[in-house]
């Protein structure tokens, strides 16, 4: 999400700043690499640029990625993660496993053991009761809960003491950890009993605006349309962040972002855009850190079409377009081609062939699944031409990549026409996609830490049920799902897992583009910043120095 190039300094960073800066990490040497600040930075004061607002900052009922980066400033979790996803024991003093007996053999009752002396900013004890109390705040039906998936799966949640909670399930359910983890999708943090308890509900209460803090920060100011001020939580367990002060300035302009980093108004901004990156690494005492995300683009196949319903056809779409090529050139090799809608670095991570290039093979398909060429070399069968439609939001770049497929298909016989929408209405619940209006959809999905897929591929998941756009029924698909979320044994998943891929790769109901790479550009004299590959790049903010 005008500028001199410093010549001496860029070629005094190849000596002083690429050895230190490390892999994907752009870094211009400048005085405050010698041990002394830029005449610019705020000693002690990091100030952020964001393009949104957040709409609340109760996680139960915000939608925005705004909400999940500055709850991580604010809210301890059950667990945080890591920058690849992994869990970080927060709240707790360990992560459940079958072997520390957190989680039962029969994967329905998982122990979750506190710790001790944890303090709300207030000075309220947080223990496991605060855990309790929000899993029934978010199943209380007069609260308007954003997502309650997870919780729902819970029967109770028994607090013997402060110190320890014991979820049982109703079902095995290996999303539920993600529940507890910090920031996205239906996961919520604890939220105080002592503050809230007394509430019928909490669709209202001042504390969505005004939260009080069991995270690193306390918020001390919501200006609202220009940014919020936070300062140090002197009772963060961890302790007081290094950073005295944070500053978060709402930009909704992608350029203006870049000018005020680039004037040092700002010290940080996230998810850079393609256009901007080279001119920001050439920026002095700017570092650009480049890193894979976990966001994916796809062409998606509406499998329900009654020319695509045959996998033939839809495996001639695979093999007749040059993705490779397409990555070169319109994305100019910026992300990582992909095979699965797992990302390559997970833990679960398939081992998938890449569709070959092969428009002769394509055209094969095509024959023998009954589609022929007519007089003016277009596809037809029974009458009916191979005529198709692809949509994708109105974004910059989505035509061009249409426009070089439409070009693509022409040539094997295929036309297709470009249709696209803004992102409010392709999207919506009553939209294309999940109305299955759609042929081709060309857009990008966001993963989850846990690699659990379920709700794309399942029948089980066909709109408006969930979110299974391909509109694929597949028996195997679905029962394979939904065994992997049966079980915590991560070798048992990654065994089912790569039998779901490999079934999905000779389905055919999407085609997996790439995964993105985003960039992050920020003051040098930052330290210990470290983007994550999920959801919140302000993970360790209590670690953060400038």
């Amino acid at each position: 999400m005008g500028r001199t190039v410093n010549a001496r300094a860029a070629a005094l960073s190849v000596v002083l700043g690429v050895a230190l800066c490390g892999a994907g990490c752009t870094k211009v040497a400048t005085r405050g690499d010698a041990g002394t600040r830029h005449p610019w930075t705020v000693a002690g004061h990091l100030r952020i640029g964001m393009p949104a607002e957040p709409d609340n900052l109760n996680p139960m009922f915000a939608h925005s990625d705004a909400t999940d980066q500055i709850d991580a400033l604010i809210f301890a979790p059950v667990f945080r993660y890591d920058p690849h996803g992994e869990f970080v024991p927060e709240l707790v003093t360990q992560v459940p496993t079958y072997q520390n007996g957190g989680i039962s053999r029969d994967s329905k009752t998982i122990v979750l053991h506190w710790r001790r002396n944890v303090k709300w900013s207030d000075g309220a004890p947080l223990t496991a009761r605060d855990l309790r109390f929000t899993w029934r705040a978010v199943m209380n039906k007069r609260n308007a809960t954003k997502l309650a998936f997870g919780w729902d799966d819970i029967v109770s949640i028994d607090v013997p003491d402060d110190a320890t909670a014991i979820v049982r399930l109703r079902r095995p359910n290996a999303d539920v950890l993600g529940i507890f983890g910090g920031g996205g999708g239906s996961a919520y943090p604890p939220l105080p009993e002592h503050l809230l308890g007394t509430l019928p509900d909490l669709n209202r209460a001042p504390f969505n605006a005004h939260p009080i803090s069991s995270g690193p920060w306390l918020l001390a100011d919501w200006k609202h349309g220009a940014g919020l001020e936070f300062t140090r939580n002197p009772r963060y367990w961890r302790g007081p962040p290094k950073l005295h002060a944070l500053s978060l300035k709402f930009i909704p302009n992608p350029d203006t972002l870049v000018e005020e980093l680039q004037t040092h108004e700002i010290d940080l901004i996230q998810n850079v855009t393609e256009s901007s990156v080279a001119r920001l690494a050439s920026i002095e005492g700017i570092v650009t850190q480049r890193h894979l995300i976990a966001s994916w683009r796809r062409l998606a196949i509406n499998c329900s079409k009654p020319a695509l319903e045959d996998v033939r056809v839809r495996l001639a779409l695979a093999e007749a377009i040059d993705w490779d090529r397409m990555n070169a050139t319109i994305y100019h090799g910026y992300n990582l081609r992909a095979v699965s809608d797992i990302p390559p670095d997970s833990w679960a991570a398939p081992k998938i062939p890449f569709y070959r290039h092969d428009p002769a093979e394509a055209a094969h398909l095509l024959d023998v699944a009954g589609w022929r060429r007519d007089s003016n070399g277009m596809r037809t069968k029974g009458g009916a031409a191979l005529a198709l439609t692809i949509s994708s939001t109105n974004a910059p770049g989505n035509e061009q990549a249409e426009v070089s497929m439409q070009q693509q298909l022409k040539a094997l016989g295929i036309s297709l026409t470009i249709k696209n929408y803004p992102g409010s209405l392709l999207f919506a619940q009553n939209g294309p996609l999940y109305g299955g209006t759609f042929d081709l959809e060309w857009s990008i999905e966001t993963n989850a830490p846990d690699p659990d897929n379920q709700g794309a591929w399942s029948a089980d998941y066909i709109p408006p049920r969930g979110a299974n756009t391909s509109f694929l029924r597949d028996p195997v698909l679905t029962k394979v799902s939904d065994d992997a979320l049966r079980t915590f044994d991560r070798r048992q998943r990654k065994a089912l897992y790569q039998r779901e891929e490999e079934r999905i790769h000779a389905l055919v109901p999407a085609i997996f583009f790439y995964w993105e790479r985003s960039t992050t550009a920020y003051n040098s004299d930052l330290k210990n910043y470290k983007p994550a590959e999920y959801i919140a790049d302000f993970w360790n903010s209590w670690e953060w120095k400038i």
